[in-house]
């Protein structure tokens, strides 16, 4: 299933919570819709917020928002789907 979320700034509890409480799986797929706050600071904040959505099971796609960074002054971006609005997935969400 695919879930849909934004504006999170940073707040990766939430999404953890969401993915504990209801079970979901490696076969899920949640999309932050902006906002999401994981390369806003620049600093341990944003390690925080990546670190945490990456240990959840479902696949996390970001969509940039205003609140962020912009990704092409940023590594560890790859560029998902050219036709949704520039989608990035985090490379530390693809589970390396």
């Amino acid at each position: 299933m695919v879930y849909y979320t934004g504006d999170i700034h940073g707040n990766a509890k939430a999404i953890v919570a969401f993915a504990q409480y209801f079970e979901l799986t490696e076969s899920d797929t949640i999309v932050i819709l902006g906002d999401v706050g994981a390369n806003y600071y620049g600093n341990r904040r944003d390690r925080y917020c990546k670190d945490a959505l990456a240990r959840i099971k479902p696949t996390v796609f970001c969509i940039h928002g205003n609140h962020e960074r912009r990704p092409d002054t940023l590594t560890g971006y790859k560029q998902k789907h050219p036709f949704l609005l520039r989608l990035f997935q985090m490379a530390l969400l693809c589970r390396q």
